[in-house]
């Protein structure tokens, strides 16, 4: 059989092979759209069993095309369908055979070739480059993919099963919402569009896990909040809610050392530690939670559990050449990261802990809102923006009580647009 498939006469050999498990790449129309607003030009399958792989053409310039229903009829027989990132795949083919087999600390960057170069750079603003591509050059990136990762194949991890059925559906449901916007205005500080939606991108394959969230651009976790960009950002439904957590790193730090603070206001606790006023008591706090212990401090039973933490888990990630964390799995390995030490481990602890846990708090937030008006249209870090109904009011007590069933403290702020100020 021929690596091209472009008619259903052809598609059905294929589809009569008996293969169960394959590796799977989509080529979209552009590799600079927002897949939620792109689509499918051919997809590309290597069966595990085959000598090589397969492209199955939908629409290209220099074949015939396939319809995508008849493609993803064919994907839905694999029983396991491998992938480079899962993530952005569920925007095309919602598949529950897909599992991602580059997930972190993996930073796979997908190859590109000279004829792609030369094309995106003479033909910037073309939202169908991919079409006009010859379609053996996308066959021959393809066949890198497959190459570069067919060794991750078969090597599941406790991370891996948690990063395929909870993480990567969870920023796969948010990516797809996007975030309604004052075109003009959004024009203003970020970059032009007549769009009156955009779409944030959440970039999954860090060393740390905890996702960035950048597209054409724009820093969506990092938004400036003095600028007056964010009032670009308005609901689409009748208001935003936002639900901040209070305290994360310290309510984090507690659960890891088992201490209970007795109060829902952390950082008032802290002050009475220190004998301080609550701002300083603050700066304090995250200071040595960062930093070390301060000398002053170390009798303070929570620094005391603090300090102890960290050596324990400094002489685990020395003897065992890693420590795994909580809820995820994820292990810190001695040969994936550069010049750790005891500080620095704690710090990727901590910033593991609040991703993992913020992916099951997301989980539970995007189950509440199935099927309602309401949205959950970013998250960043400690912070969860809701777009909500006012008929749906009701809600926020739900929204609320997710937060109180991981003993968190929260705040939550109302607007209509982004800027709360």
């Amino acid at each position: 059989m021929y690596w091209l498939i472009e008619d259903l006469e052809q598609l059905k050999v294929f589809y009569n092979s008996g293969f169960k498990e394959a590796f799977v790449e989509v080529i979209p129309f552009s590799n600079n759209e927002h897949p939620t607003q792109n689509n499918v030009s051919a997809v590309y399958i290597r069966p595990l069993e085959a000598s090589k792989g397969f492209m199955l053409c939908s629409k290209h310039s220099e074949t015939l095309g396939i319809e995508l229903r008849h493609i993803k009829e064919v994907l839905k027989k694999f029983n396991k369908l491998y992938c480079r990132d899962k993530k952005e795949l569920l925007h095309y083919f919602t598949l529950k055979s897909l599992w991602d087999i580059s997930p972190p600390p993996t930073t796979y960057i997908r190859p590109t070739t000279q004829t792609h170069g030369i094309f995106y750079n003479q033909h910037r603003n073309n939202r169908e480059i991919n079409v006009i591509i010859p379609i053996v050059k996308h066959y021959e990136i393809c066949e890198r993919v497959y190459d570069d990762l067919q060794a991750n194949i078969g090597k599941d991890t406790k991370y891996g099963t948690f990063f395929n059925t909870k993480t990567s559906l969870v920023y796969n449901a948010i990516e797809r919402n996007g975030i309604a916007i004052k075109p003009e205005l959004f024009s203003e500080y970020f970059y032009q569009t007549e769009e009156t939606k955009v779409y944030t991108q959440y970039n999954l394959k860090t060393l740390t896990t905890r996702p960035s969230n950048r597209f054409k651009g724009v820093n969506y976790a990092a938004l400036n909040k003095d600028n007056g960009c964010r009032k670009s950002f308005i609901p689409q439904n009748d208001s935003f809610i936002e639900i901040d957590i209070t305290a994360y790193h310290p309510s984090i730090a507690a659960s890891l050392i088992s201490f209970s603070f007795n109060t829902d206001d952390i950082h008032s606790a802290f002050a009475k530690m220190y004998n301080v006023d609550r701002n300083k008591a603050k700066e304090l706090t995250f200071k040595q939670l960062y930093g070390g212990v301060f000398k002053q401090y170390r009798d303070i039973e929570f620094f005391k559990r603090i300090d102890n933490f960290i050596t324990q888990r400094w002489e685990e990630f020395n003897k065992q050449g890693f420590v795994e964390c909580d809820i995820s799995s994820y292990r810190f390995k001695n040969e994936d990261v550069e010049n750790m030490n005891p500080q620095k481990l704690f710090n990727y602890i901590l910033q593991n802990y609040e991703t993992s846990q913020n992916i099951l708090i997301l989980w539970d937030i995007l189950s509440i809102l199935r099927g309602k008006k309401s949205k959950l249209v970013l998250y960043t870090y400690d912070s969860f923006l809701i777009d909500l109904s006012a008929e749906e009011q009701g809600l926020v007590q739900d929204l609320q009580n997710i937060f109180k069933n991981y003993e968190l403290n929260t705040t939550i702020k109302h607007g209509y647009h982004y800027d709360f100020r």
